[in-house]
C-alpha cells in the first residue's frame, strides 16, 4: 500500500448524499454509495478541511449549511487558529479550520488540504499496522497524532485517538455498527485493527 486511492462514504440515501457533496465541491475528494448496514452513534472518523484564513472557513461552513449540514460547533477562534465542525445529512463529520486568526487576502472558499482522521483505540499500534502495510509516516506525535505521506492522494490519511476525536467533534465516543466508510488501496483488501475496511481499486 502506497496511497489512499479513494474515500467512499456509505449512506442510506446515496442520491441525497451525492447531491450534498456535489453542491459543496467535496465530490472531488469523496464518492458515495448506498448501504443498509446499521450504524449508530459516533462512526469513528472525520474529514478535516484546511483552508488559508477565517473568511474561507466561514465560506465553506456556510456552503455546507445551505446544502443541508448541521452545525456541531460554530466557527470560533482558539489558541491554535479558527474553525468549526458540521455534520452532513448522511452523518459524516467535517471539521473546517485554519491556523490563521485574521483574513489577509480576498475570501475564496478554497480548500488547501483534506485529511481523513481515523479515530483509533491505540495510535501507536495502528501506526505500526499501516507502516507494515507500506505507508510512509509524514508526521508523528507519539500516541496523539500520526499523518501518513500518501504521495499524490487527494486526501491525506491521519490517525487520532478515538476519544479525543469524539471530544473534538462534540459527540460522545460511543458508537456501533458500520463505520460507513470504505477506503481504496492499490494493494490487497484489508481491515485495520479498528474495523476500517480497505478495498482494492
Amino acid at each position: 500500500m502506497t496511497t489512499l486511492a479513494s474515500v467512499t462514504l456509505e449512506a442510506s440515501d446515496p442520491a441525497a448524499a451525492d447531491a450534498f457533496y456535489q453542491a459543496t465541491g467535496l465530490d472531488t475528494y469523496v464518492t458515495v454509495r448506498g448501504t443498509d448496514s446499521p450504524s449508530t452513534g459516533f462512526r469513528g472518523f472525520a474529514l478535516s478541511l484546511v483552508t488559508s484564513q477565517p473568511g474561507d472557513v466561514d465560506a465553506i461552513i456556510d456552503a455546507t449549511a445551505k446544502a443541508g449540514a448541521t452545525t456541531l460547533k460554530p466557527a470560533t477562534k482558539s489558541f491554535w487558529g479558527y474553525g468549526g465542525i458540521v455534520q452532513t445529512p448522511d452523518g459524516t463529520i467535517i471539521k473546517v479550520a485554519t491556523s490563521k486568526k485574521k483574513d489577509t487576502d480576498p475570501v475564496t472558499g478554497r480548500i488547501d488540504q483534506v485529511a481523513l482522521l481515523l479515530g483509533v483505540d491505540d495510535v501507536k499500534a495502528s501506526k505500526r499496522f499501516y507502516v507494515d502495510q507500506g505507508l510512509a509516516v509524514g508526521k508523528s506525535f507519539g500516541g496523539k497524532y500520526v499523518e501518513f505521506d500518501t504521495g499524490s492522494s487527494a486526501v491525506t490519511l491521519a490517525l487520532y485517538p478515538r476519544r479525543a476525536l469524539a471530544k473534538d467533534t462534540g459527540l460522545p465516543q460511543e458508537g456501533s455498527g458500520s463505520h460507513r466508510i470504505v477506503l481504496g488501496t492499490d494493494a490487497a483488501p484489508l481491515t485495520d485493527p479498528d474495523g476500517f475496511v480497505w478495498e482494492t481499486v
